[in-house]
């Protein structure tokens, strides 16, 4: 199957419904570009509001069905014929979550992921905000592929990408929302953030895409740097740290399917030699 993904990296501001619109757009200009499967950044219906612990904050959150992120852009996906994994605060009763609902080229909502790996330090107070995920990690069977997504954090973490790829993924995708590091404003993150997700890409033979906002908010600055890897961990598209844009790749995924299975990663696990992996 050949397939073209997008990744989309901008700004966002304090208006939702704005936001929403500055989505539909790059959306619409990728699909005319001849992207199959568009990214965008993490929470990108509005500033990231988990710099600090606000209460208001709560109010943003809505049913990932009836978020107006889904009932904009699903309708979008049909009109356009595209996959959107679509990143959301979601409520849940009493239970709010960073999430994405991820939908097929048809409109249709295929269901949630609920992001696993939940941050808490300085400008990333997340553990405020979000249980835990309970879905664990998913892959979709979509008209373009089948789509492994992690959250932002989870992209860190080996063991997530492995759990992807271990349920046939054939992309995996990491929506984010990472930049500067408020007690250590010095430290630049953004070489080793794409170096962990190249290090997926070339330990499970398969393209990895991120796609991370830009911008100041409120002294949080936003690094973008987004990119798409191909299978064997080379770059095919990236951005730079101010630039508001969108991004296209081209991958085959049976050839590398072919070339996963040549390498022998998965042929040669040793799962009954893991046990250390899962101790608590």
């Amino acid at each position: 199957m050949k397939t073209t993904v997008a990744i989309l990296q901008s700004a966002f501001g304090n208006n939702m419904n704005a936001n929403i619109a500055n989505i539909d757009s790059m959306i619409r200009e990728a699909a005319s570009q001849g992207a199959q499967i568009i990214l965008p950044p993490e929470l990108f219906q509005g500033p990231y509001f988990c710099k600090t612990e606000t209460e208001d904050a709560f109010a943003m959150a809505h049913p990932w069905r009836t978020h107006p992120v889904v009932t904009a852009l699903a309708p979008l996906a049909k009109e356009l014929g595209v996959v959107l994994p679509l990143s959301i605060f979601e409520k849940e009763g009493p239970h709010y979550y960073n999430s994405l609902v991820m939908v097929d080229a048809d409109g249709s909502l295929l269901g949630i992921y609920r992001k696993s790996h939940i941050p808490d330090g300085p400008g990333y107070e997340e553990k405020f905000y979000f249980r835990p995920g309970n879905t664990g990690f998913k892959v979709w069977e979509t008209r373009f592929g089948k789509i492994g997504v992690g959250i932002c954090w989870d992209q860190w973490f080996p063991e997530a990408a492995r759990a992807m790829m271990l349920q046939g993924a054939d992309i995996l995708l990491y929506p984010t929302a990472i930049g500067t590091e408020p007690e250590e404003p010095d430290l630049d993150t953004s070489r080793p953030w794409r170096r962990a997700m190249i290090g997926h890409a070339v330990s499970n033979v398969v393209p990895v895409c991120a796609a991370n906002r830009i911008g100041n908010e409120d002294g949080q600055i936003f690094y973008g740097h987004s990119f798409i890897a191909d299978h064997r961990g080379d770059l095919a598209a990236e951005m730079d740290d101010q630039e508001t844009g969108i991004r296209l790749a081209n991958f085959d995924f049976d050839d590398i399917a072919k070339a996963r299975a040549s390498f022998g990663f998965f042929r040669d696990r040793r799962p009954d030699l893991y046990d250390k992996i899962t101790e608590k």
